[in-house]
């Protein structure tokens, strides 16, 4: 079997238009005319033969993740590149004081690297049937800079999506929390579009109270929300509190995005704490782990809806039964959503990029089945860590 010979890390940075922080200066949200830069890492592993996987990470590659992905890197040299489920074991383990956020980039190239070795695309090896996927539009958080600002601005952009194809739409609220703003815009949302959109709420863990919490979701179950997902600072890892919310409304919960893994998830699930599962190939120590999810919450009978957008992403929901939508996240009527231009084909997870039947292609070549821009990165690149 083929030994990996080489790994490279590829740290870059590339500017993005019309957002910046918000207030606390942790989160993005729009700013037109405001210029951002934002660093990202790729992931390339090879093998004996002229194997090559690679990934360049989106959602979670952030400075913490880097540094478990290097922690990992070197282990990999030596090692047959076919053994993912040992690799995923053994890399488990090795972050097991840590939160595992490093290990999905790895494992997502090896299965790049796998379905180029056999020629297949990697929902082609997961036993995947779906061509297209139905998705939503997942918004930014609302600001104060002219771009989500009241709740009129969500109704509108809504409108937008919905033009564009769209027939699922989730709103990520305010960072200040504010029950009353939150709780109007649901409820708008609800007059505008139930029956022509399913609809979905993410606070993203900013309301402050429980009571806040039942509140706001007793609206969602007034305007017919499909689920109220990650409500309250306890940053969406309380399966007691989650089960209490359960117990006070009727719109389902969408947890366990923050809890990291099958196992966690196992226990805050058959502890009450969700309705529905959350899993994420990059946050989930890859396709591997979430697979895993996946087959956990189908053993359960519940649904398991994969977080945000992106070739593993889509590879990993075209195998997936028992899931409802692509999330194509995070999306504004005054900027394009913050992920690098990386492509060299055409693969796009810009909002407009939906088809009129409200879906988006998974990509059928080799592997991801995405061709990545190495002169766009190479150009941005800010350091290269080598290993083998």
């Amino acid at each position: 079997m083929p030994r990996i010979s080489k790994v490279e890390v590829h740290e870059f940075t590339f500017p993005v238009a019309d957002i910046g922080l918000d207030a606390g200066g942790f989160d993005l949200v729009q700013k037109p005319g405001n210029r951002h830069q934002l660093s990202k890492f790729a992931v390339v592993i090879e093998a004996e033969g002229g194997l090559r996987g690679e990934y360049v990470g989106l959602w979670g590659a952030t400075k913490p993740s880097l540094a478990q992905t290097l922690l990992l890197a070197p282990h990999l040299v030596g090692r047959d590149c076919y053994e993912r489920e040992q690799i995923y074991d053994e890399f488990k383990r090795a972050l097991r004081q840590y939160d595992h956020m490093g290990h999905g980039y790895i494992d997502i190239a090896l299965w790049d690297l796998f379905g180029k070795a056999v020629g297949l695309p990697v929902a082609t090896l997961l036993g995947g049937w779906r061509k297209r996927l139905p998705a939503y539009a997942s918004t930014m958080h609302g600001d104060r800079n002219g771009g989500l600002s009241s709740p009129q601005d969500y109704v509108d952009f809504a409108e937008h999506c919905y033009g564009l194809g769209y027939r699922a739409f989730k709103m990520h609220g305010w960072y200040e929390g504010n029950v009353e703003e939150e709780v109007e815009t649901v409820r708008r949302l609800g007059e505008a579009f139930r029956g022509r959109m399913a609809l979905m709420l993410d606070p993203a863990c900013q309301i402050r109270t429980f009571a806040d919490a039942v509140l706001i979701g007793r609206a969602c179950d007034e305007a017919g929300f499909r689920w109220f997902e990650d409500p309250f600072r306890d940053t969406g890892t309380s399966a007691f509190a989650h089960r209490k919310l359960r117990d006070m409304i009727r719109t389902p919960i969408l947890q366990t995005e923050h809890v990291r893994g099958v196992e966690p998830k196992a226990d805050f699930v058959i502890a009450g704490g969700t309705d529905l599962l959350r899993s994420d190939p990059e946050y989930d120590m890859g396709i591997t782990g979430a697979v895993k999810i996946g087959h956990l919450a189908e053993a359960l009978g519940l649904d398991v809806e994969i977080h945000a957008c992106g070739p593993a992403h889509r590879h990993l929901m075209a195998a997936t039964r028992n899931t409802s939508f692509y999330e194509v996240a995070l999306v504004g009527p005054k900027a394009r959503n913050p992920l690098p231009p990386v492509y060299a084909c055409d693969y796009s997870d810009d909002l407009e990029a939906v088809g009129t039947d409200g879906c988006f292609p998974v990509p059928t070549g080799p592997g991801l089945g995405v061709r990545y821009d190495w002169d766009f990165i190479a150009a941005r690149r800010t350091a290269l860590h080598e290993f083998g």
